[in-house]
């Protein structure tokens, strides 16, 4: 770990903690030698692969947004990284035809610019949410989960419309708590279980709208990272700036983010992602980034028709 020392005014030294790729490298290989797995870094792309020795499956944990993390969170960010490294090592074992079939198939919320396959080159079963998120689905196994590919489609004995079908009525299945604050006359509610599928309540349906009849502003809701589900009821003007820097805040700092933009929800209608222009406490739709949006949509619906051919 280095130390950095800057003055003062007055002279004053104060010492600032920070750490190279390295040495977080190093830390982590540290924390996790107890998993039966090899360690392989990337220099060039400053990331550090942890495949099992059994199956060579396994992750690539990218090093320097760990480090801008660590500067704000300690140990903290750290503790996180190798809980999940650990859990999804433990996931990635073998397991049989009839194992996986008693496993709970459940959906994950992403970005559209998350990877749409394996590293060995299986495409992902996917299925378009918004012009800034998908849908992926995955095994829950607990402490982690595992996203289905099509060469799971027959180890699962299932289609990937079934797999939509079931896993959408196992996250209405799902306990759906929140807990609600109050800014400046605009109300929050936070759905944070920390079960890996918060953000995925978005696709529960009868839950939103439920909780739109009591909606008495315009209610937008936020998907900043996989752990966390935010409902607006947006009453007046500085709400949609309050909106704006919370969802900045926990894109951010989540584990796996997913998308800074609010969307605006009415019953049986789709997501509409809005760009929120905080300096002018406004609700406002930049010409750029809903270009951006549409031509991710266009992206999508071109994969999507090139895997029908």
């Amino acid at each position: 770990m280095a130390l950095i020392c800057c003055k003062l005014d007055k002279g004053i030294k104060i010492g600032v903690l920070c750490m190279n790729v390295f040495q977080m490298r190093d830390l982590l290989k540290e924390r996790l030698k107890s998993l039966d797995a090899n360690f392989k870094f990337d220099r060039e792309d400053e990331s550090l692969r942890i495949e099992r020795k059994d199956n060579q499956k396994g992750l690539s944990v990218k090093i320097s947004p760990i480090i801008a993390k660590y500067k704000n969170s300690g140990d903290k960010i750290v503790d996180e990284i190798v809980y999940y490294v650990t859990e999804t090592i433990h996931a990635m074992q073998d397991e049989s035809t009839k194992e996986i079939s008693k496993i709970e198939i459940l959906p994950v919320i992403r970005s559209t610019s998350f990877h749409k396959e394996t590293k060995e080159g299986t495409p992902f079963i996917i299925d378009e949410h918004t012009a800034e998120t998908n849908i992926y689905y995955a095994l829950d196994l607990g402490n982690t989960y595992r996203l289905i590919d099509e060469s799971m489609l027959e180890e699962l004995n299932m289609s990937h419309n079934q797999i939509k079908e079931q896993a959408l009525f196992n996250i209405k299945k799902r306990k759906t708590s929140y807990k609600s604050d109050e800014v400046q006359g605009n109300t929050f509610y936070f759905v944070n279980t920390n079960d890996g599928y918060d953000a995925s309540r978005i696709l529960n349906q009868s839950f939103l709208k439920d909780v739109y009849q009591n909606i008495e502003g315009e209610m937008l809701l936020a998907t900043p990272h996989q752990d966390v589900l935010v409902i607006c009821d947006i009453k007046n003007e500085i709400g949609y700036d309050v909106v704006a820097q919370m969802n900045m805040h926990f894109f951010q700092n989540g584990l796996v983010p997913i998308t800074s933009l609010s969307f605006s929800y009415k019953p049986d209608e789709p997501l509409e992602p809005i760009f929120i222009l905080g300096k002018n406490h406004s609700r406002k739709r930049n010409k750029e980034v809903i270009e951006r949006l549409e031509k991710n949509r266009e992206i999508f619906k071109n994969m999507k028709n090139n895997e029908k051919k």
